[in-house]
Order: C-alpha cells, then sequence, then structure tokens
C-alpha cells in the first residue's frame, strides 16, 4: 500500500507541470498536465459515447495518458526533436507502475500499450480527446491574445480521427470560450 500511496502522491504532482508548448507562444502561465489530463478525460468519454466504443477503456487511456510527465516533464515539440520522449515515457511510467504490480498496475499498463499502439478504435478516440484539448485549449488561449495558438488549431484538422471530433473541432474554432458564461449573466 506504500507504494500506492507514493503513486498518487507523484499523480497529485502533475498540478505542478506546466505544460511547456504554451511557453513557445510566450505564455508564462500555461494549465498544467493535471489541468489538461482532466478535460481530456472528460472529453474521451463523451467522444467514447458518441463513437460508441468502450467507455471505460477510453476514460483510462485518457487519465493516465501523462502520468509519465511528473518524472519526464512536459516537452513541445521542438525539445522532442532532440530527445525520445516515447522512449522515456515508456520507461518512466513501468518504473511508475512497478509499485503497483498486479491487477492495478498490470491494467493500466495494458491500457497505456493499447494507447501507443493506436490501432483500437478506443485508442483513436483517446488520442482524438488529448488533440482536441489541447485545441481547445489554444483556442481560449487565442482569443486571450496569444494570436500564435492558431498554430495548434490548424495542426489538430489533420490529427483527428473520429468524425465527431472533427466535428466538435469545427465548431470551436469558431467559438467565443467565454460565450457560456456571458449567456448566463443575461438570465434572470
Amino acid at each position: 500500500m506504500q507504494g500506492l500511496v507514493h503513486f498518487l502522491f507523484e499523480a497529485g504532482y502533475l498540478k505542478n507541470v506546466d505544460r511547456s508548448g504554451w511557453w513557445l507562444i510566450g505564455n508564462k502561465n500555461p494549465e498544467s498536465v493535471a489541468e489538461h489530463s482532466f478535460r481530456c478525460t472528460i472529453l474521451g468519454y463523451i467522444l467514447a459515447k458518441l463513437e460508441k466504443v468502450d467507455t471505460s477503456k477510453v476514460i483510462m487511456m485518457c487519465l493516465f495518458h501523462d502520468v509519465h510527465e511528473a518524472r519526464t516533464n512536459d516537452l513541445h515539440k521542438v525539445a522532442q526533436k532532440y530527445i525520445n520522449l516515447e522512449e522515456a515515457g515508456e520507461r518512466a511510467t513501468q518504473d511508475q507502475l512497478e509499485p503497483l504490480k498486479g491487477h492495478i498496475g498490470d491494467e493500466i499498463a495494458d491500457v497505456l500499450s493499447e494507447l501507443t499502439n493506436q490501432e483500437s478504435k478506443e485508442s483513436m478516440v483517446a488520442k482524438d480527446a488529448d488533440i482536441l484539448e489541447c485545441a481547445m485549449q489554444a483556442r481560449e488561449y487565442q482569443v486571450k491574445g496569444y494570436d500564435a495558438a492558431v498554430d495548434w488549431l490548424d495542426r489538430a484538422d489533420d490529427r483527428l480521427h473520429c468524425e465527431s471530433s472533427k466535428k466538435l473541432l469545427s465548431i470551436l474554432k469558431q467559438s467565443d470560450p467565454n460565450e457560456w458564461w456571458k449567456k448566463l449573466k443575461d438570465m434572470k
């Protein structure tokens, strides 16, 4: 159980790991990996329902997809050019799951392996959730004045696999991220 407690504290550390790609556009205070993973998991659930695939598996993939970044940090695409992040991430994940040997660790390792291989519909949905969450964040930053965030939105188009993901992306590109609360202010 001590290993499990250590794993949980380590997962909590992701609240302190910034998503570094946004530094490239001048954002000195981007969201954390934990914040990204939270909305990614919600998106994964919704996309799994829309695409009629195993919701639990997609949720697990989204929830654990970046846990290794507690050890490797979040490295933006420029840094990844010089470091084999996939290999480092797999090694970090193996070490992280070592204390969780048995049912829990094996189940997490299996879904992450499936996500990496990108052969199942669930893995494609989870990957889309990850890409779509980044696109949503890009749109939010774009509206805040980080115009270069449009690059993330443009690059998402060619990377999505699922029809529901593509439809959501086309809508969010034109949406005001603040519209949801602005309408609530006008309600009596």
